[in-house]
């Protein structure tokens, strides 16, 4: 399933819909303003909220939390000894990782678990420059959590080549 992403979205306090192939509202991404740390919130269509998107206070690198129900649910970073610059590491509550890694800045990039890819993102299939798509490519890979982890590591990546 792919989900089409507006670049625009990044812009905190901004509401955005992200929608899947076929048009449709798929998920709501509400930007939360007037907070000490970047928030974000991915909700469903109905409102209720899936994923919180927090910027990690007081971390020795840059880091991003993924919330659900309130819980922590991940930790993103980018990989420390890594040769490639465009390199980040999910560490999930139960101790496994996702590895996301390709041209970050360009929205081309993979998310993948031991080898096996779950999600491809890509500016490809678009000819509009703001817009890229998250193809999830397993069924069984959780939607919400892929769309969190591209918009974390983008969040990221932008940060850094701003210092």
């Amino acid at each position: 399933m792919k989900y089409l992403v507006r670049d625009k979205i990044f812009a905190i306090g901004d509401d955005y819909w992200i929608e899947d192939e076929r048009g449709r509202h798929a998920f709501l991404v509400d930007g939360k303003a007037l907070r000490l740390r970047d928030t974000l919130e991915l909700k469903d269509p109905d409102g209720q909220v899936l994923v919180t998107l927090r910027q990690k206070m007081f971390s020795l690198r840059d880091a991003m939390t993924i919330e659900r129900d309130e819980r922590p649910l991940a930790t993103v970073r980018r990989k420390r000894l890594s040769l490639l610059r465009n390199h980040y590491r999910v560490t999930l509550v139960d101790g496994t990782g996702l590895d996301v890694s390709g041209r970050i800045l360009d929205r081309e990039f993979t998310v993948e678990y031991e080898g096996e890819l779950l999600a491809h993102i890509s500016r490809q299939w678009f000819h509009v420059r703001e817009t890229y798509a998250v193809n999830v490519v397993r069924e069984d890979a959780d939607a919400a959590l892929q769309i969190a982890v591209a918009v974390c590591v983008i969040r990221m990546a932008e940060r850094e080549r701003e210092d």
